[in-house]
């Protein structure tokens, strides 16, 4: 939170000051300011509608005020802030101007609002409201009808808008309870209709008052604060989200109050306080051991959990997702009992009575499986049973009270059922009856399942009866859900109906056919075989507890087959969906155009594709959306795709005005890019399309695709023969080509006529040659009258002139010029003709010249141009360029970014979008970003600062993009700017180059504006006539060599009255007037909630400046924070603060000052931070985008478009989410960056499209995604806020609008930039923070309604994507463990030699599916076939195949071997202990060695230990395995395994910087051992002491339950195993196989412990002041030991190999033995014994890193690893041809920067 300062009321211009008055977007205090958004005549006509406040009676205490509008007289009889009422009066405004705008066709009197309006605006926003009334069965307080004026009812549909925006706009936190904020409405609705209707107290007979109207802040201070307090005390009690989250309310608790009418009894209006609702803290005035205190009273008074009770269990998975579970078991019974019995094909086997009888049991397992669900939901959710509640108590117990009546009915009647046919020995009639019986019973328990489908198959049908609020319905349903507000009508169309089920019945084929041949089958011969062993066959190692029976070696044997059969469907989904991806992406059109090539083929339909699709089409009002619409669009965009037709075929000729359209937007295009530096000059001149100010009678097409086509046409000249139309049909063939011919004769042609003087005979002989030359063209005798061969040298004699100019020779050089034409006009008039003219026939014919003597031609008539002539020369540059290219220009643009934009936005041109709407048609909309304390720009000293590697930023940048840097120093040398001067006087320049390529705010702000710049460039063209284009386009020539804009691009101007409103001095801005900029502002706000930024400008915080700077450069960037001012002593205020830079004034100023009810941040802080500021946004939608995001101008211009999607319907449902797709663009950083980006892409890309089509799944994952705006804030808003459980806060808006009826489509037309994190350490923490994320929805109430409320198809879709991949990752990682503690027990047991003997094949077909299935995953192929795919579809096959391959190379599978660990640890521990936390990973550049300390405690505990663990157990089966008879078989059983180990521990040094540097491996041995050694003190951090790390990584076992505790036990004791199976094996032990010699085994460990405890003492008490007695103590100890070993030697059958052999055995007790002590703390903490534990863990602490170093100390040792491992990961880089091996070496090139 900020720091504490006190608010300066000078802050702004107090509101009484009306004239001065500051504003946000419009000046509606004040409709007469000359400002351009108020000539809008629907700003006025809003406006004008709230000032209608004639006839309402006058609030008390409040004078008439002529300028009072209705929010205002609402904020009188209410209580509302001022500032508060400003704020919504201006978000009411645009609201209903902009739906104004939009209305088709227009209203005939503009000036006054249109009542259609505020009626769709009012439905809209209360709709929730109607649906919560409706579902209490409360008549809703919104009373309006249609038999009133429509004037009145217009008036009190703003007024119930204008109230509930008002409410909404000061609720602080309670925005995240919408049904809370009904509540509120509903009784202040009620109260405003009393006013309105003139109502009169019952008490006091005087006209009837709110219940709260005492002052401004009433509605603050006595509605939202104590129902604030009551959150805020449920917060705390959360003890930071460490107490159990059944022990407080949360955010969806409290809002869940609301859906019963017990709020109406219990609440009431006034709100009662003491109500047992109410919670008050007690900390404020006794702090000492408040939260305890606050934890007690919560339990005696409060209101307990309310609909949902989050418990932590691992059953939660099973619970949320039963029908799935039940699927799985009930197939894998059945499979296994068709297996069993049957020999031949499943479906021959099932025509046998005796299988199909065996078959039925299923029904037995069905309905326990229903009684394990009832009681689990009995068991977790007991306490919501209340005295309101006593129906979900009555429902639990009779649920479970059926299912067991189910169960043992099933059971008896199966008993039944084969006790008569075993009686009768065959399936007689009386046998029969008792099947019949059981089938009849049967079909009683399916008929609920029965009735979904048939309500599946007819979707509407369900979807009435679960949203009709009719009791009929409520009863008939109640057995089988529970009644709630949300979750209802669920169900899609028929079409999407028959989508994803097609899709999902094919993956479930192909899976359990897949796992019956190769998982099930083949297990069941071993299994027989085993079962058939006899008890004497086994010759046991140890002491067997169950010696009778060998089921426990079936169920080692099966536990891997079961394992895969559960997690492989992730592995089929993977496949499928790649396909459906890949079909859905081809018909989307994607990856048509692949590169620039591909683009020049198909450039003119580019150009036609972006007048189809971003120049408005005229509105058709009468035939808007229908089908003859739809058809003619689609027969448009095949012409356009295909070039059918020459309407789309290209722009022609004729049509210039078009041409210049687009020209205007590809140059801007070209122009941003330019000023991103991501091109240089050349390459914008060879890009770009000209102006046509030479008379080119043809469209000027860009250098690049013209080039080397003019020498082609000439080499086509000379050597076809033929006439005239023959040649030219030749050259037509090629577009291009005959683009270029003209172009070059008329520039030519204009060129001689430029630089010649129009009054000389010169100037005639020239126009008479051009006249000659045209008149045979016209008449095709150009072949016949001139030689072609003659060709050639007047191309040569061209470009000698054409370079002499480009040296813009002075008037002593002009000679030059005269020679290069009068050498032009001998080849034209001597050579060239075919017929030889005498000099008289020249003369006459006006050839040559008239005048007698020596004088040459052309000696006193060459006028050259003026050198700042900017136009001509880029001109003449261009025509050299046309003239002299001899290369296909493939590498233009030369950067990879440019490169891969152009096609994407090309490509995306060709693609199904909506038609766009004119500018101020469209939806208006916000862009809203949190903003904590990240960097904002670069400092100096951030750039020069060295890290210890020697390596800075701007160094490390510049080595990165060097291409990049070379055109920043040449647009500063255009500048005037000198290279050294950019660290002095230009420093900024060089900042914010940096910055634009890091992850900062910067970065982020620079992008969302380009939204601005590309509405007001289309405004300009919407609005622009031809002669404005025209017009346009040569003021554009005129200035083209004007200066440029300022690196930030960013515009620095209020509004003046002329042309140019801000400091866009170039380029197409430069045409913008008032209205352009109007439009723009109407439409877009940017909103960054910076929240400390209050306390950023109080202590002089550099981001502060920064943060400033970005408001005076932006004019439609806001900053909304938090600020606390202190008013007294201890009394604390909070504001909702927005701030915006003032040009006028210049400085900046603060708009709005809303008062909070106390502190921010209860819950997530994100969040939080995002709904605070979502009151100072505006427009219909809103896209959130985080701080590590970017955008592009081209993209930009495509927004119109796809807020048009919401117009649309997708099924049955219009979207309230807009997926939009993400570009990674830190990719190309290093190895692991590239591994992440390719991850990430094919998920943002083919993962998302598949879910949102034909899945429809998707959820909200990110945040370029754009929120139907109004939608979400009356259901919750954007985000979900609940301490810890909505730790992953994005996820939970999309969970929360699947649930309320919303859709979340997904487009992949338009993309947004974002940064993801490089290092291994950053990406570790992010998925580490991921995967908690998930552990924690598992637990989540949106998960479980989600997982009961969905269709069976679309619930198992949304498994599969959401915690089932965490989970399956999980099960891939759980059966290398099963697989390995299996072959060890039979290995160590003696059960595998048993096997052997009795020649039982155990390596079969099942074993190897499941470990080649847990391979194919755990090597990340399964994560590879979705990247491949997609990038074959986007880049091609070729390149797709090449970069899988490469990625292998560079060791991608060990990255997602041990990215695979990661989510496996952290989301197995969050869901058996909690803990999931907040991880900042940091968004930094990682060239950085990280310390082996640093990368062991951020990995000893996820990686390293488990695969020291799982090592032991290779070690032990290649031991004692009697099967290994040979190194091959071991490796092909166990080389899965060994990647995973090696990879667990090596990863973190392979892909560390410098990782394998010997020097830095010493030095880091050393830093490891003095953390480990270091006693710390109490503030001590964990990156200093082990101890306080030791403690900290286990603070999750400190809040974790009883159940957590003992599962955890549990767990831990497997580590004992190894010392039972080992001593057995021991030459001690002398074969006995008695108990005795495990219990005696355990004197070894309490001796070792002693003799450790003995050397410990010592140590203390000895070490430091009297040595000698330690070193005598050390030597008796030691020699007591040697003298134990070598008696047991002599004495027992103790052999030299046990000694080796036992630390196998033992070192894993002791490990055991800490882990449980670490469960036991609280008990043993203040014991004597916790000294000992520590002082342990330390030994096995240094044990594990030394066993973790020693592998990287000998790679580190060995020549040439080092230089390899760089290789590695950085190739990436290497392929750009980056000197990383000098950047890591951290040579100081950048010394005298």
């Amino acid at each position: 939170m900020s720091v504490t300062r006190r608010h300066s009321s000078q802050a702004r211009v107090p509101p009484e000051s009306s004239g001065n008055e500051v504003y946000n977007i419009l000046p509606v205090h004040n409709m007469l300011a000359d400002h351009p958004a108020l000539r809008f005549p629907e700003v006025r006509a809003a406006a004008s509608a709230l000032k209608t406040v004639g006839g309402l009676r006058i609030p008390p205490y409040a004078q008439r005020d002529p300028d009072m509008d209705l929010l205002d007289w609402l904020g009188a009889f209410f209580g509302f802030q001022k500032d508060n009422v400003r704020n919504q009066r201006e978000h009411l405004i645009l609201l209903l101007a902009n739906s104004q705008m939009r209305l088709q066709p227009p209203p005939d009197d503009i000036a006054r609002l249109e009542p259609s309006v505020v009626r769709k605006l009012r439905k809209k926003i209360l709709k929730n409201y109607d649906n919560w009334c409706a579902y209490l069965k409360r008549k809703s307080n919104v009373w309006i009808s249609d038999r009133r004026r429509a004037s009145i009812d217009e008036r009190r549909e703003l007024l119930y808008i204008s109230l509930y925006l008002l409410i909404w706009g000061e609720a602080a936190n309670l925005k995240f309870m919408p049904e809370c904020l009904s509540y509120i409405f509903h009784h202040m609705a009620m109260e405003l209709n009393r006013i309105l209707e003139d109502y009169l107290d019952e008490s006091t007979g005087q006209p009837a008052l709110p219940a709260y109207h005492m002052g401004e802040n009433a509605f603050l201070n006595r509605v939202v604060t104590p129902l604030y307090k009551t959150v805020k005390a449920e917060a705390e009690a959360s003890l930071g989200g460490k107490a159990h989250h059944s022990a407080w309310r949360n955010y969806d608790d409290i809002n869940e109050y609301f859906w019963s009418n017990r709020c109406f009894a219990q609440l009431g209006w006034p709100l009662k306080l003491d109500s047992n609702f109410f919670v008050q803290s007690e900390t404020e005035t006794k702090p000492e051991g408040g939260l305890q205190r606050i934890r007690g009273m919560l339990q005696k008074q409060k209101v307990g959990k309310t609909g949902f009770v989050e418990q932590r269990s691992f059953w939660n998975i099973f619970r949320s997702f039963d029908r799935l579970w039940i699927m799985y078991i009930l197939f894998l019974q059945a499979a296994i009992i068709v297996a069993w019995d049957g020999q031949g094909l499943p479906l021959v086997e099932l025509k046998k009575r005796d299988i199909q009888a065996k078959l039925l049991s299923v029904f037995i397992t069905w309905a326990g499986l229903r009684l394990l669900q009832s009681a689990l939901d009995a068991g977790m959710q007991y306490s919501l049973v209340s005295r309101e509640t006593p129906l979900q108590g009555i429902r639990m117990l009779f649920k479970t009270i059926v299912a067991s009546v189910w169960t043992i009915l099933f059971a008896v009647l199966y008993s039944r059922m084969w006790n008569q046919r075993n009686h009768d020995f065959r399936w007689s009639g009386g046998a029969n009856r008792r099947l019949l019986n059981y089938l009849e019973a049967a079909l009683a328990f399916i008929s609920p399942e029965l009735l979904a489908v048939l309500l599946f198959i007819i979707p509407w049908v369900r979807n009435f009866i679960e949203k009709t609020n009719w009791r009929i319905f409520h009863v008939l349903t109640w057995w089988f859900q529970s009644r709630m507000f949300v979750g209802r009508g669920l169900r899609e169309g028929i079409f999407d109906n028959i989508s994803y089920s097609l899709f999902w019945l094919i993956l479930l084929a192909a899976k359990f056919s897949f796992s019956y041949y190769f998982q099930i089958k083949p297990m069941v011969m071993p299994t027989k075989q085993i079962l058939k062993l006899p008890a004497s066959a086994i010759q046991y190692k140890w002491h067997e507890f169950f010696k009778h029976t060998n089921r426990f070696a079936i169920g080692v044997l099966w536990a891997p087959v079961v394992l895969i059969y559960f997690m492989d469907t992730q592995i089929w989904y993977s496949i499928l969906s790649s396909i459906v991806g890949a079909l859905v992406g081809l018909f989307n059109h994607l990856g048509e155009i692949r590169n620039i090539q591909q683009l020049r083929l198909r450039f003119q339909f580019f150009a036609s594709a972006t007048q189809f699709n971003l120049k408005p089409e005229e509105p058709l009002f009468k035939t808007k959306g229908s089908l003859k619409v739809k058809i003619r669009d689609a027969i448009r965009r095949l012409q356009l795709r295909y070039g059918f037709g020459s309407q789309y075929k290209k722009i022609e000729t004729n049509n210039q005005v078009e041409a210049d359209r687009f020209s205007l937007i590809w140059n801007e295009i070209l122009r941003i890019f330019r000023e991103e530096d991501i091109v240089n000059d050349l390459e914008v001149e060879l890009l770009e399309m000209p102006r046509n100010s030479w008379n080119v009678r043809i469209i000027q097409w860009p250098c690049l695709l013209l080039c080397n086509e003019l020498l082609l046409a000439l080499g086509q000249a000379t050597v076809v023969g033929g006439t005239d139309k023959k040649l030219w049909r030749k050259i037509c063939k090629n577009e291009y080509r005959r683009c270029a011919v003209i172009e070059t004769y008329d520039n030519v042609k204009h060129l001689l006529q430029r630089i010649v003087k129009t009054d000389t005979e010169e100037y005639s002989i020239i126009v008479s040659v051009f006249e000659e030359i045209d008149a045979s063209l016209s008449m095709e005798k150009f072949t016949e009258k001139y030689r072609m061969s003659e060709l050639p040298q007047i191309h040569s004699k061209l470009i000698t002139m054409v370079d002499i100019l480009l040296t813009k020779p002075s008037a002593k050089d002009q000679q030059k010029v005269v020679d290069a034409l009068q050498n032009l006009y001998e080849i034209v008039i001597r050579d060239f003709p075919k017929e030889k003219r005498s000099r008289d026939q020249l003369r006459q014919d006006g050839l040559v010249s008239q005048r007698s003597g020596s004088k040459l031609l052309f000696e006193d008539s060459v006028e050259l141009p003026d050198v700042e002539d900017e136009t001509f020369y880029r001109h003449l540059r261009r025509m050299r360029t046309i003239l002299t290219s001899r290369d296909s220009m493939h590498n233009v643009p030369r950067n990879l970014e440019a490169r891969r934009r152009i096609a994407f936005f090309s490509n995306s041109l060709f693609m199904n979008m909506p038609h766009a709407p004119q500018v101020d048609k469209m939806l208006a909309f916000s862009v809203l970003t949190p903003y904590y304390d990240e960097d904002v720009i670069y400092n100096k000293e951030q750039l020069r600062t060295s890290n210890e590697d020697g390596v800075s930023i701007i160094f490390y940048l510049q080595k990165i993009f060097p291409d990049e840097w070379g055109n920043f120093l040449e647009r500063m040398h255009q500048k005037g700017i000198k290279e050294p001067e950019l660290w002095t006087s230009h420093v900024r320049e060089l900042r914010l180059w940096a910055s634009y390529r890091g992850q900062t705010l910067a970065r982020t702000v620079r992008g969302m504006m380009y939204y601005s710049k590309a509405l007001k460039m289309l405004a300009f063209l919407d609005s622009a006539s031809e002669m404005d284009i025209r017009d346009g386009f040569k003021e554009l020539v005129a200035t083209a060599s004007g200066g440029r804009e300022d690196a930030s691009g960013l515009s620095s101007r209020s509004f003046p009255s002329g042309r140019s409103i801000n400091s866009e001095n170039s380029g197409v801005g430069m045409l913008f007037k008032d209205h352009e900029h109007a439009t723009a502002l109407m439409k877009f706000t940017y909103v960054v909630a910076c929240q400390i930024y209050g306390s950023q400008k109080a202590r002089k915080d550099p981001r502060a400046e920064d943060i400033l700077y970005l408001m005076k450069n932006n004019e439609a960037l806001r900053v909304a924070y938090v600020d606390e001012v202190h008013t007294g002593r201890d009394d604390v205020q909070y504001f909702s603060v927005l701030v915006k830079y003032d040009q006028d004034l210049q400085r900046e100023v603060e708009i709005y000052r809303v008062r909070l009810p106390g502190p921010l941040k209860l819950g997530e802080g994100k969040p939080e931070n995002q709904n605070h500021a979502l009151i100072f946004t505006r427009g219909e939608a809103v896209q959130t985008i985080d701080m590590n995001q970017d955008s592009y101008f081209e993209e930009a211009l495509k927004m119109r478009n796809l807020l048009q999607e919401f117009t649309r319907y997708y099924g049955i449902r219009k979207p309230t989410i807009l997926g939009v797709r993400e570009h990674v663009f830190t990719g190309s950083v290093s190895s692991l960056a590239w591994f992440m980006s390719a991850q990430e892409t094919s998920f943002v890309t083919l993962g998302q499209r598949v879910l949102a089509n034909p899945l429809k799944v998707r959820m909200h994952y990110g945040h370029p995604d754009v929120f139907d705006r109004l939608w979400f804030i009356t259901r919750g808003g954007i985000s979900k806020a609940s301490r810890v459980i909505n730790i992953s806060e994005d996820i939970f808006a999309g969970f929360n609008c699947t649930l309320r009826g919303g859709n979340v489509t997904h487009h992949e037309y338009i993309q947004v930039g974002k940064g993801r994190d490089v290092g291994l350490n950053q990406i570790s923490m992010f998925e580490a923070k991921v995967a908690s994320g998930n552990g924690e929805q598992v637990l989540s109430r949106d998960v479980y309604r989600l997982g009961h409320r969905l269709d069976f198809f679309r619930m198992l879709s949304f498994y599969i994507s959401t915690i089932g991949f965490y989970l399956n990752t999980m099960l891939v990682v759980l059966t290398v463990y099963a697989f390995l503690w299996g072959r060890v027990y039979l290995s160590l047991s003696g059960v595998e030699q048993a096997i052997i003997d009795d020649a039982v094949n155990t390596d079969n077909k099942a074993l190897a599916a499941v470990l080649n299935q847990q391979f194919i995953v755990q090597l990340g192929l399964f994560t590879a076939l979705p990247m491949i795919i997609e990038n074959s579809l986007e880049h091609g096959f070729l390149n797709a195949i090449w970069e899988f391959l490469t990625m292998q190379l560079q060791l991608a599978s060990v990255f997602y071997t041990f990215s695979m660990g990661t989510r496996t640890h952290y989301f197995g521990r969050t869901i058996l202990h909690g803990g999931a936390k907040y991880r900042a990973t940091g968004r930094g550049f990682v060239v950085q060695h990280k310390r082996f300390a640093e990368n062991y405690r951020l990995y000893a505990r996820s990686h390293f230990v488990k695969a020291i663990e799982l090592g032991i157990l290779l070690i032990i089966y290649a031991s004692y395995s009697a099967l290994l008879t040979n190194t091959f078989v071991y490796i092909l059983l166990t080389i899965s395994s060994w990647f995973l180990v090696l990879s667990w521990i090596m990863a973190p040094f392979m892909f560390n910087p410098s990782g394998f540097d010997w020097l830095k491996t010493v030095d880091d041995f050393d830093d490891f051992m003095n953390w480990i050694w270091y006693k710390g003190g109490i503030l001590t951090k964990s990156d200093l002491c082990w101890e306080v790390w030791w403690s900290e990584e286990h603070d999750h076992l400190r809040n974790t339950g009883l159940w957590g505790r003992i599962l955890e036990i549990l767990l831990d004791i497997r580590f004992f195993f190894f010392q039972y199976g080992i001593v057995y094996q021991l030459g001690i032990s002398g074969g006995s196989k008695s108990i005795a010699v495990y219990l005696l085994s355990w004197i070894y460990v309490v001796v070792v412990l002693a003799i450790y405890m003995v050397i410990l003492y010592a140590h203390d008490k000895y070490a430091a002041k009297q040595h000698i007695y330690y070193r005598a103590i050390q030597a008796l100890v030691i020699s007591c030991t040697i003298l134990a070993i070598l008696l047991l030697l002599q004495l027992t059958e103790l052999k030299l190999v046990d000694l080796v052999t036992s630390l196998l055995a033992f070192v894993p007790t002791g490990w055991g033995l800490v882990l449980i002590a670490q469960v036991l703390k609280p008990f043993l903490q203040y014991s004597i014994v916790w000294k000992t534990v520590i002082a342990v863990a330390r030994l096995y602490e240094i044990t594990f890193g030394i066993i973790v170093m020693i592998p990287m100390a000998v790679l580190s040792w060995l020549p040439g690893f080092q230089s390899m491992q760089t290789r590695i990961l950085f190739n990436e880089a290497f392929s750009r041809g980056l000197q990383i091996s000098r950047i890591l070496a951290g040579k100081k090139s950048n010394a005298g920067l």
